[in-house]
């Protein structure tokens, strides 16, 4: 039986130092962060931590009885609520039935809206009872859409202790949950909310849409999306890394050079250990998280890669204490072919602010890659953004304050990008619930310093006003980048009025076009993509390698009842479309960090993402979408920065080719991607129906060095070395996912 997540989180703390490279061989600056971190946990208070459900359990039921019967009637919801965000479905159930009993004698209603509550309350605690009866065996996560048999993607196993549980009490709770909803929608018809989780019941149960009634059924059509594609395949469990976590971050890369893509990933709870899992070779995953010095480094909602040493090996910045009030220290983790040593405090990047978010970059143009931090500042409490510029040395300066970057706003994400094509890298800023920022940068000042202006309003992009992830891409592959902002504002009965062509009240995204003179148009409808996209973990790629930019966001947010699918979008060169349903990426985990990466260096890319909400019980098993295949052509190219940063963070690569269709030119910047999710350096660019390639036009960040190159074939792998001229052909060891 599997014990929860939390409990090998402290086992992986207190009882793993026994084994090899355990925590007798963890570096000074490890041990420390180590130290800091639990002392955190345990000073941490749950009532400003919303997410420690356990001990807010204990808290309200430690408090005595209230004086009066009303304030026991909240007291005790608060209990059953917390219940259900610690896992304890069923008895949350209970708990919500008996309130809801004793209200409906007394005719009383403590708070208006109460009654709705426990009533949505009560329908997810059936839903994810049943879940959880359903996933008794090892948990996979299966697309919410194809065959109704495997419709219904598994969160966890049963809970510890209890029997394991046949298909029939599964359905049995599914059908308890679908007349729960039909009997809330007897006396509230209008409660969309109820109509939404009528509409999940009935899909996990296999019963839908025939068991829904026409006034509240869902067209399949408007669910699954408009676009075609070859159908994804979750492999997680199949190759090791079907890890189960709450919410956290994943970064996708390869940190011992062995040619083989790597996974790393880390969950937000304060004792949960970061994981590290180490391609074998053969096609699965090896967890090397002891050996890798990583032993003690928990917690993180987000985490990004950059080389800001210059040493070959990508190192990894975690980003803890997101949407939390107290502040939380960061951990700067070097790489030493493998094995991480926290060097925060050597670097001088340590502070202790709530953020999950942060983008790499050489600003300065030095060749040495520089760190923005997006700090939350909310409540009267002010946590200002940080810069570190790095010296070169190993050690960062900051001066945000200095350059005009000193921002104190409750950001959710932020991304860099050369929005004029001067060579100097921008800097957006998503803030929630405030207008977005953009800032140009504007080079060296005349006393030595550095300079950024704020050119938002003439930019045009200060909105959506709720926003959260955000990037720069060039989707419309015209050489200017453009800007993606996610929306962050929306409840399960806005998704079901969408799907319905109803009108919502959510927040939309927004997608900008560069104009190429300074400002940006809003071409959110004129692209498709004005959808409800709730996004929290994001990340955008090449799904079918024909050239054009897709993206995958993953929804929701801390509340149980927020149950969404995940959604992926299309980039046909003419407009995006959802491809969701026919690529099988829509499941209701809570989404959180993306990467798109060619894990098995096949040439087309693969999709992590990390899976699970905020709650202690919101737990989901991590998800690995093998690509199916496409006929297009494709090229990788690894950059080796000499004067430009080692990585070539930043540089500017056009591929120019000729297919039946003549001469086309496809953009790409090299980075990780979005601001939450954190791809491969190396760059994977389809080349769709190319039959040659003309160039490859490399502009090196900083340096301004201009690399041609010719004479280079269709699928294949190069490395560029900046200046050389020429580009050294990469054998790439080719892996079959799982073994199969």
């Amino acid at each position: 039986m599997v014990r929860s997540w939390r409990f090998l989180a402290v086992a992986a703390i207190a009882g793993l130092a026994s084994c090899g490279g355990g925590r007798e061989g963890r570096s000074g600056g490890t041990a420390q962060m180590a130290d800091r971190l639990v002392a955190l946990a345990d000073s941490a208070d749950p009532m400003l931590d919303e997410q420690l459900n356990r001990a807010r359990i204990r808290h309200f039921s430690e408090q005595p009885p209230a004086p009066d019967p009303v304030s026991e009637i909240l007291r005790r919801g608060l209990i059953a609520q917390e219940a259900l965000n610690a896992g304890f479905s069923a008895q949350a159930f209970d708990q919500l039935v008996l309130i809801r009993q004793i209200l409906a004698e007394a005719d009383v209603e403590p708070i208006p809206g109460f009654r709705r509550t426990l009533d949505e309350l009560a329908g997810v605690a059936l839903l994810r009872r049943a879940r959880e009866l359903a996933c008794s065996s090892p948990p996979t996560v299966a697309g919410l859409y194809g065959d109704p048999d495997a419709v219904f993607p598994c969160w966890v196993e049963a809970p510890p202790g209890e029997p394991m549980a046949s298909p029939d009490s599964a359905l049995d709770a599914l059908e308890d949950a679908i007349r729960w909803q039909e009997g809330g929608l007897q006396t509230h018809p209008d409660d969309v909310r109820a109509a939404w989780l009528l509409n999940i019941a009935a899909m996990n149960a296999g019963v839908w849409p025939e068991r829904v009634a026409e006034p509240y059924r869902i067209d399949p059509m408007r669910l699954a999306g408009e676009g075609t594609l070859a159908r994804f395949s979750n492999v997680a469990s199949d190759v090791g890394l079907d890890v189960v976590s709450v919410s956290g971050g994943g970064i996708v890369e390869d940190f011992d050079g062995d040619g083989l893509l790597d996974v790393m990933v880390s969950s937000r709870g304060l004792l949960d250990q970061m994981r590290l899992f180490l391609a074998d070779g053969t096609g699965g995953f090896i967890e090397r998280t002891i050996e890798a010095g990583l032993e003690g480094l928990v917690g993180g909602l987000n985490m990004i890669h950059a080389d800001y040493d210059n040493d070959g090996d990508p190192d990894v910045l975690v980003l803890r204490g997101g949407w939390l009030v107290q502040g939380y220290p960061n951990s700067l983790l070097r790489n030493e072919g493998g094995r991480f040593v926290d060097v925060t405090h050597e670097a001088g990047v340590y502070s202790e602010h709530p953020t999950q978010t942060g983008g790499w970059t050489d600003f300065d143009g030095d060749g040495w890659l520089d760190l923005f931090i997006g700090n939350e500042s909310r409540d009267g409490v002010a946590h200002p953004s940080e810069l570190y510029r790095n010296r070169g040395d190993g050690t960062f300066e900051e001066i945000a304050s200095e350059v005009g970057l000193g921002l104190a706003a409750f950001v959710k994400g932020v991304t860099w990008g050369d929005v004029d094509n001067d060579g100097r890298p921008d800097l957006y800023v998503s803030i929630l619930h405030a207008a977005n920022r953009l800032y140009r940068n504007m080079g060296a000042r005349t006393d030595g310093g550095w300079r950024f202006d704020d050119i938002t309003d003439r930019a045009g992009v200060a909105e959506p006003l709720a926003s959260f992830p955000t990037w720069f891409w060039d989707f419309d592959n015209d050489g200017h980048l453009d800007l993606f902002v996610a929306g962050y504002s929306a409840h399960i009965g806005d998704v079901y009025n969408e799907y319905r062509g109803r009108p919502h009240a959510a927040e939309l995204p927004r997608l900008y076009r560069n104009r190429g003179d300074g400002t940006f148009e809003d071409a959110t409808a004129i692209q498709r993509v004005d959808r409800i996209m709730y996004a929290m973990g994001s990340n955008f790629g090449d799904l079918d390698a024909d050239g054009w930019l897709d993206f995958y966001v993953g929804t929701g947010d801390p509340d149980y009842r927020q149950l969404m699918p995940n959604r992926m979008f299309r980039n046909t060169g003419e407009g995006f479309v959802e491809v969701t349903g026919a690529g099988g990426f829509g499941g209701l985990d809570k989404g959180h960090s993306v990467s798109f990466a060619d894990i098995d260096n096949d040439g087309d890319s693969d999709v992590h993402i990390q899976l699970g909400g905020a709650h202690e019980g919101d737990l989901s098993p991590n998800a690995l979408y093998e690509n199916p295949g496409f006929e297009n052509g494709w090229i990788a190219v690894e950059l080796r920065g000499t004067v430009a940063n080692r990585a070539g963070v930043g540089a500017r690569i056009a591929v120019t080719s000729e297919g039946p269709r003549g001469v086309r030119t496809v953009h790409r910047v090299v980075g990780t991607g979005g601001s939450f999710g954190s791809n491969p350096l190396r760059q994977e660019i389809g080349l769709g129906d190319a039959e040659r390639i003309e160039t490859i036009e490399i502009r090196w960040p900083g340096s301004g060095t201009v690399d041609r190159l010719t004479d280079l074939a269709i699928d294949r792998a190069y490395r560029v070395t900046e200046g050389a001229g020429v580009a050294e052909a990469v054998e790439r060891p080719s892996v079959r996912l799982g073994g199969r």
